[in-house]
């Protein structure tokens, strides 16, 4: 209660819910003691992939006996989620403690709620100066309020492509310009650029940081992977091969982002992260809301021995790997579609390939998401197409055959109610 109760009055701190500037985060982090200083990071900017690379990371980290701190955001069930000290949660008790300090140093000055709790990661952080710090950029980074380090341990950029398109002017809504606003003030240090969806955006990046002087380690050319047989997969950078088991997480994407993430602790050698530490690591990777497959539960009792999966992508570029891996199974494919306003639902649905049946519902405890009514209505193309008003009337809806697959994707607040009714 307490907690939910300072939430709620540092909401009304600014009449925006964001408002992309660094003014207001630098001039908090200055009364707080600039603690963002004291820390190592590793920062983490990008479109698609970001979490699940933090979360690889992590997982190798901890092998190697690192504690970590961790930075992530939406959160998908909790707003704890977004605070990782030492490796664990911060409980609400401390969370509380750790806002109403920045609440009273701030002292009513206008600030968005996300700076407000970029400003509490910091300073907690600060307070274990020597561990690694995984800290995710928000909606773009040229002006997020991540973007205060003087200097990091690296910077990652993961897959780019066209999202958060409201936040551009109509005639900058390109991906150039979303390659500009990720990776031109990125730090000078070490710099992993991951797979791209095409050569076009990673020459883009490239043109963007030419001038940056970091260390460059580029996906197919300083590293790479290659899938084998039996169950492992075959990684390898300028400091050797690794013959590496599959992680458990799902989909090729899933290895382009664990792949990102060795590429990125081998270039910092000062870790000293040896082959076991990553071979134990990728088998341990937690990946709430990325394509996770809900083994039990009250949804999925409603599925029986069908398998159900949630997944939080929402942009075409999430969708499109999110079809590779339903093309790779061998069985009828049922989704399940809620999504925020904003975003281009007909491009998103435009990727999926043979959908036995697609059904739209509400997001619930979501004013800006647009209804399931309308949705269905803008799909209307899509063959086999429903509209229910809940998760649980969608899921009993779908006639289910054996072997049948459903899944409940285009949105992370939806993955978040999905998780919490289960």
């Amino acid at each position: 209660m307490k907690l939910q109760k300072i939430i709620s009055r540092l909401q009304e701190l600014h009449p925006k819910e964001i408002d992309l500037s660094l003014d207001r985060i630098q001039n908090l982090c200055k009364k707080l003691g600039n603690p963002q200083d004291k820390i190592k990071a590793i920062s983490v900017v990008g479109t698609n992939g970001k979490y699940s690379t933090i979360q690889a990371m992590f997982a190798i980290l901890k092998e190697a006996n690192f504690k970590c701190n961790i930075y992530t955001s939406p959160h998908i069930k909790s707003i704890k989620e977004r605070f990782v000290f030492n490796n664990e949660e911060l409980n609400n008790e401390d969370l509380a403690d750790l806002l109403e300090e920045i609440e009273n140093t701030n002292n009513g000055e206008p600030v968005t709620f996300f700076e407000i709790l970029t400003a509490a990661y910091f300073l907690r952080a600060s307070q274990s100066p020597d561990n690694i710090n995984l800290i995710e950029s928000g909606l773009f980074f040229r002006f997020d309020a991540t973007n205060i380090l003087k200097n990091n341990l690296a910077s990652v950029v993961t897959s780019i492509g066209l999202d958060h398109l409201d936040w551009l002017p109509e005639n900058e809504q390109t991906v150039e310009k979303i390659i500009f606003e990720k990776t031109s003030s990125l730090l000078n240090s070490h710099i992993i650029i991951a797979k791209q969806s095409n050569k076009e955006i990673s020459d883009n990046i490239k043109k963007t940081i030419s001038n940056n002087r970091s260390n460059k380690v580029f996906h197919n050319e300083n590293y790479a992977f290659t899938m084998q047989e039996n169950d492992f997969f075959y990684y390898e950078d300028q400091f050797g091969g690794i013959k590496l088991p599959l992680p458990n997480v799902k989909g090729q994407f899933q290895l382009e982002n664990v792949s990102t993430a060795i590429a990125t602790l081998r270039t910092l050698k000062d870790l000293n992260i040896k082959d076991d530490h990553i071979k134990k690591g990728v088998l341990k990777i937690s990946s709430i809301a990325r394509l996770q497959e809900i083994k039990s539960g009250k949804l999925k009792d409603l599925v029986k021995d069908n398998k159900l999966f949630v997944d939080g992508s929402h942009n075409p570029l999430g969708a499109k790997v999110l079809n590779e891996y339903l093309e790779s199974l061998d069985c009828n494919k049922h989704i399940i579609l809620g999504m925020m306003a904003n975003k281009d639902h007909r491009e998103y649905i435009s990727f999926f390939k043979d959908i036995t049946s697609l059904t739209t519902i509400d997001i619930p405890n979501q004013p800006n998401s647009i209804k399931g009514k309308k949705l269905k209505d803008k799909l209307n193309g899509f063959s086999n197409i429903n509209y229910k008003e809940s998760i649980e009337d969608a899921i009993k809806s779908i006639p289910l055959k054996e072997n049948d697959l459903i899944l409940i994707t285009g949105s992370l607040y939806l993955a978040g109610e999905v998780l919490n009714l289960n």
